[in-house]
């Protein structure tokens, strides 16, 4: 960074005093919490989470250094639940992502469909305007099948298995017939979300991250012989 949009010394001071006021309060937002999901410690959290981030920066830049403090990202949590105690109604909100990896599978099975739905007449006379395209393809299987029996089967219809997330929202009352229809997916309430569930091949990676670090320190323990074996009369 050039001399001329570095940090003073005075300014990384004042974000260090920050940090430390926004410890005082976090730590009394706890004393005085009122449940596991108390909002103010919410708040004072992410207060205290952004004068951290804002002290590490300026740091870095006025003196290229760096502080030990390692702050969750707000993507992988979820702010307090302030949804009804007793939820009269839910959502359930599911993404699942697929690649198409086999085309002429995908194609080949909603042929089947169709043949069978139309007694053989698809089957003689060919693809048609549904099945006959990739995306044709997808709404007769998407339209036959449940989603879960999709995701169950996908290697069947030559998809291949992405992320995948599902969210439970509470509500007060059901939602009234056809009301979100043209929106289902708007104006989600992050409060409201009473449990969520991700699958992504990023958390394998980083499982098998971890399983090579561990393996790497047993074998650099084996080679320099600094423990010894258990003895199992001890």
């Amino acid at each position: 960074m050039s001399d001329a949009v570095q940090p003073t010394a005075a300014e990384v001071r004042a974000a260090a005093e920050a940090v430390k006021t926004a410890l005082d309060r976090h730590l009394a937002a706890v004393e005085r919490r009122s449940g596991d999901d108390d909002p103010a410690v919410y708040e004072a959290f992410n207060e205290l989470a952004a004068a951290a981030e804002e002290y590490d920066e300026l740091l870095y830049d006025r003196y290229d250094e760096v502080t030990p403090f390692e702050i969750p990202g707000s993507d992988d949590t979820l702010p307090p639940y302030t949804g009804p105690e007793e939820p009269n109604a839910l959502s359930v909100l599911i993404r699942r992502d697929y690649a198409v990896v086999e085309p002429q599978r995908l194609l080949a099975q909603a042929q089947r469909v169709e043949a069978v739905e139309e007694n053989g007449a698809t089957a003689a006379a060919g693809f048609d305007a549904a099945s006959g395209t990739v995306h044709g393809a997808l709404g007769v299987l998407f339209g036959e099948f449940e989603p879960d029996e999709i995701a169950s089967r996908h290697k069947e219809f030559g998809l291949e298995e992405g992320d995948s997330t599902l969210w439970v929202t509470a509500a007060d009352e059901p939602a009234d017939p056809g009301e979100w229809l043209e929106t289902p997916f708007e104006a989600i309430d992050p409060q409201r979300v009473v449990c969520r569930f991700d699958v992504s091949a990023v958390f394998d990676d980083e499982s098998d991250d971890d399983l090579e670090d561990d393996l790497a320190q047993d074998s650099e323990l084996d080679e320099d012989g600094d423990l010894e074996p258990l003895d199992a009369d001890r």
